[in-house]
């Protein structure tokens, strides 16, 4: 683990498992250990750790947000820089850059937790995932795949099938996409729909929130994946309580990028952006603090 920061009274940056973050402490800070959200940001704006801390700050949650870069983004962009990044999406969107994103984003998630676990005092409860666009493919993989202990999630924008990704893809190039075998296993293997069993089986509370202005990822889509995973909570005796909560909502004035460009620093809070911010953090606020209040040593 690597810190770069004066105190832990502003925001820290660092890498964790190699993977660089922004950390915010949490309100009103003390030396109680506080419960633990990790976010991932997206392809389009937010697309860097520190923009996505400016998009959904969650300012007023008693909790540590800890924002990751994505792979292949940022300090981690491959050999050959931004022009390399190019012409993987030139040759196949899918199977060499959006896929290979998700999966190494899930698949670091546990060994990132752990580290700042053992650096930052955080609280011995189940962390908090959010993820945006991609990184919130992340997450639902990492649901889907059990991949840690999660106390809440939510996804903003979420790709729930990788069809609409690539539709859009074709209106904004005018190119059709080809589906070839590798490109089709990719489909179902990030068809979280299909997935959806297993991720309610995880009995992880999760917020959906789509933009009103979403032309990639349209407000139905999220609604129809709430209510597949309702059902699938019904299926397997799942209680909807405050242990277990699914919850699908639309930001009006929300589009599909929820940052301004070039999406690397923080933007101005939108008035959707607000809205956003202000339901991630009374999510967060529900489904963590509580649990970690409760488990919090009495001062009697």
């Amino acid at each position: 683990m690597v810190v770069d920061a004066p105190s832990l009274s502003a925001p820290l940056t660092g890498t964790a498992a190699g993977v660089p973050f922004l950390a915010l402490p949490p309100a009103a800070a003390t030396d109680v250990p506080a419960p633990l959200v990790v976010g991932l940001h997206a392809f389009e704006p937010p697309r860097s750790e520190s923009a996505l801390a400016g998009a959904v700050p969650m300012a007023s949650l008693p909790a540590w947000r800890v924002y990751l870069g994505l792979p292949l983004f940022g300090h981690r962009l491959p050999e050959g820089g931004v022009a390399e990044i190019n012409q993987r999406g030139e040759r196949d969107y899918l199977v060499e850059l959006f896929g290979p994103v998700v999966e190494e984003a899930a698949a670091e998630l546990r060994r990132v937790v752990d580290e700042l676990r053992s650096t930052f005092p955080v609280a011995d409860v189940p962390v908090g995932l959010v993820g945006v666009g991609a990184g919130a493919s992340a997450v639902l993989l990492a649901l889907a795949e059990n991949r840690l202990p999660a106390g809440a999630a939510a996804v903003i924008n979420p790709i729930v099938d990788p069809s609409l990704l690539m539709a859009a893809r074709e209106r904004r190039t005018g190119t059709p996409y080809r589906w070839g075998p590798q490109a089709q296993q990719t489909r179902s293997w990030l068809d979280f729909s299909a997935r959806a069993a297993e991720i309610s089986g995880t009995a992880t509370p999760l917020l959906v929130v789509n933009g009103g202005q979403d032309e990639v990822a349209p407000p139905e889509h999220g609604r129809a994946f709430h209510d597949v995973l309702t059902r699938q909570s019904a299926d397997q005796g799942l209680q909807q309580d405050a242990r277990h909560a699914l919850r699908h909502i639309v930001v009006p004035d929300l589009a599909h990028a929820i940052g301004p460009e070039p999406g690397l620093e923080p933007g101005p809070l939108t008035p959707a952006g607000v809205l956003t911010d202000r339901a991630l953090t009374e999510w967060f606020h529900l489904h963590l603090t509580t649990s970690a209040q409760v488990q919090a040593p009495s001062d009697s």
